[in-house]
């Protein structure tokens, strides 16, 4: 048998009487911990699987493997081996984008799918021009331009803390696996991560989705799609891009709503 794909992970395991399992996947240049607020308060009803993606946290680069279908693959394995059955798959921006890769690819190992702020590159006739641009100017500058680019991704009640974590975190990232990530959402040969695409490629997408959004424009573009009768789409507006940070409270409330029967 092939060596399976193991990340660093947290693994809270099953609690009695608990529901479906929670896939908790982070964004570019975040790591797992983004979800530590939320454990204590899912933990006691599901069982969370809480890995850092390749290249970010304690797990190692996989460089031919960044891809938001190449990292579902390799989690779908990972799922398989751990014997979880299908998963509530919750992903932040980029995470939003790998979980949705694992329902259209390995949909038996999902139940459900929720996003956070997943925009799939704004909108505008200019998206993929400007995803190349910035691909530039990453490439160009390395994690300097990545946090200035951070910048705008913050709320004005965005808390310093949380904030000055994001900023360290982008800071000390190698620029080669930042570019390779963005690479595979934006700009490789079968991307989705631009909203023309995506709105091909979750299509696919058979399970029900929650998506949560900060912004106005990317939730009413969400409710356009076609989408399972039980989908839903839901606006914090006020709040920034890190959704499950900034409201963990809120959020795990939605979560456990959502994971409900009939939820």
């Amino acid at each position: 048998m092939p060596d399976v794909f193991r990340p660093a992970a947290v693994d809270t395991g099953t609690p009695p009487g608990g529901g479906a399992p929670l896939l908790l996947l982070h964004g570019w240049s975040c790591d797992g911990e983004d979800w530590a607020a939320l454990l204590p308060l899912l933990s006691p009803h599901h069982r969370l699987l809480v890995p850092d993606l390749p290249g970010h946290g304690g797990t190692p680069d996989r460089p031919d493997r960044c891809a938001p279908r190449e990292v579902a693959a390799d989690l779908a394995a990972w799922l398989r081996d751990l014997g979880t059955g299908p998963v509530i798959a919750v992903g932040h921006s980029m995470g939003g984008q790998v979980a949705g890769a694992l329902a259209v690819e390995h949909p038996r190992l999902v139940h459900s799918v929720v996003t956070l702020a997943t925009g799939y590159g704004g909108d505008g006739a200019d998206a993929a021009a400007r995803a190349a641009a910035e691909q530039e100017a990453l490439l160009r500058e390395g994690t300097a331009w990545a946090v200035r680019a951070l910048a705008d991704k913050f709320a004005e009640a965005t808390p310093p803390a949380l904030r000055r974590r994001h900023e360290g975190l982008l800071a000390a990232m190698d620029p080669g696996v930042l570019a390779r990530y963005r690479e595979g959402m934006y700009l490789a040969r079968g991307a989705f991560g631009l909203r023309s695409a995506a709105e091909v490629y979750l299509r696919r997408r058979r399970c029900p989705t929650l998506a949560v959004h900060s912004s106005a424009a990317a939730a009413a573009w969400e409710r356009s799609l076609p989408a399972h009768p039980r989908s839903r789409v839901v606006l914090w507006e006020g709040a920034g891009h890190f959704l499950h940070e900034e409201r963990p409270t809120e959020l795990a409330r939605l979560l456990r709503s959502w994971c409900s029967p009939g939820g």
